[in-house]
């Protein structure tokens, strides 16, 4: 029986590694909530939140797993980001626990993604999403 995967065991490449892997065929999971996802996104990206902001904070998506398997098959090669890494870390655990066996965190999510002028799909957006990040220092 396979062991219970853990933060450690989360893969991680950095956004100019990243963006050659998705021009060679990795699909990108984006798991940040539909409104971060309308703001700005990697192009091609697939959305399908870790988690969702509600009254009470932030929650997780209790379908999180079966809205992937019905877009994503167990052997694909999958690019997990978020805003700065850290739901997308926490999605990557769930993702390997479940069976999928090749999934890497992008390092600094899309905030890294935007800072290294990698725009996405929403370009007029991006300026506005890089300023309001609120990890921006």
């Amino acid at each position: 029986m396979d062991s219970i995967k853990s933060n450690e065991d989360v893969s991680h490449v950095d956004v100019i590694s990243a963006k050659d892997l998705l021009s060679s065929g990795h699909r990108y999971l984006d798991v940040r909530t539909v409104e971060e996802f309308n703001r700005g996104h990697i192009d091609k990206a697939i959305n399908i939140p870790y988690m969702f902001l509600t009254e009470e904070g932030r929650v997780q998506n209790p379908n999180f797993l079966v809205q992937v398997s019905s877009v994503c098959q167990k052997e694909d090669h999958l690019i997990v980001g978020c805003n700065s890494g850290g739901r997308g870390r926490r999605a990557c655990v769930d993702l390997l626990n479940a069976g999928y066996k090749d999934v890497i965190n992008l390092e600094g999510g899309y905030s890294g993604w935007v800072d290294n002028e990698f725009k996405g799909d929403n370009k007029a957006e991006a300026e506005q999403f890089k300023t309001a990040c609120k990890f921006r220092p």
